[in-house]
């Protein structure tokens, strides 16, 4: 019996993959491992054929058979491989690139997608025949020079969401036993995704306990009290450490100025970041460049 976590990225570019927006592919024991990505702004469909663990958010569930996945990438998520056999195939893609020239509501706000949906469905085996052939029809599609083909492929995606919305889906979910210590791993996860900060332009989207426990939907103080139950450090305390952290490595490895950096961790002004640093370093963010 095989028991492994595919947590490692698949073997291709991700800033490839950002650039273009999607990329399909095969996946299985021989081929390439299930994709988990870490970086926040790929979305991910998959449908594989084994016996797994799948734990999303603050809830598990046991599969055996064939089933259809959605990955929401702001909410954390591991895979579990228990049979020594899978296969299927995985998408991943930006929300930019599946809602060009179309004004519809958010993929958060999709059933499929949003935070406390259900983004697992068993499928029968004519639905995975169907399914798969879509999957293979991108796969083949992604490689032509069809000057059209990103508006097919996302003819496939939305075919896969609306084929997928019109089935039951699974529901079998188990609460996991320990749960101070499953939101705390979550909220953990979810913390260091938020790095590296790879751009001066976009500041850092979670910034305070609420923001982290509305994006893994619980209650402010059931995040609080759970971590500091698990670290024995209040919520506040992982995410000031990791800010500065972050915020030393932008100033010893990056030439952006200082009111950049600081406008990136999420400081509308250079004094906030200042005094922030200041306070909790005991030293200014220039004396930190060399």
């Amino acid at each position: 019996m095989s028991n492994q976590v595919l947590s490692k990225t698949a073997d291709f570019n991700t800033s490839d993959l950002k650039l273009k927006g999607f990329k399909v592919y095969e996946v299985s024991n021989d081929v390439s491992a299930i994709p988990t990505y870490n970086r926040r702004d790929f979305y991910k469909i998959c449908i594989n054929t084994s016996k797994s663990f799948i734990h999303y958010a603050d809830r598990g569930i046991e599969t055996d058979g064939t089933i259809l996945f959605f990955g929401n990438p702001h909410i954390p998520y591991s895979w579990e491989i228990i049979s020594p056999a899978y296969n299927g195939y995985a998408c991943v893609f930006t929300e930019e690139f599946l809602k060009a020239n179309d004004r519809s509501e958010s993929l958060h706000e999709s059933p499929l997608f949003k935070i406390g949906g259900t983004p697992i469905f068993s499928l029968s085996a004519e639905q995975e025949v169907f399914v798969a052939s879509l999957f293979k029809r991108m796969i083949e599609e992604q490689e032509t020079d069809y000057v059209f083909k990103d508006d097919l492929i996302r003819n496939y995606i939305n075919l896969i969401i609306h084929e997928s919305m019109k089935m039951q889906p699974t529901e079998n979910f188990f609460k996991h036993k320990n749960a101070s210590s499953r939101i705390t791993s979550l909220f953990l996860e979810l913390l260091e995704r938020q790095f590296p900060i790879e751009t001066k332009n976009e500041p850092l989207a979670l910034k305070t306990p609420q923001d982290y426990a509305q994006s893994l939907a619980v209650h402010v103080n059931h995040l609080n009290r759970s971590v500091k139950e698990i670290t024995g450090k209040p919520t506040t305390a992982h995410i000031t450490e990791r800010i500065i952290s972050e915020a030393k490595a932008l100033l010893h490895h990056t030439d952006w100025s200082i009111s950049d950096i600081g406008y990136s961790l999420g400081f509308e002004y250079p004094s906030y970041f200042n005094n922030y640093f200041k306070r909790l370093t005991g030293t200014i963010p220039k004396s930190l460049r060399t």
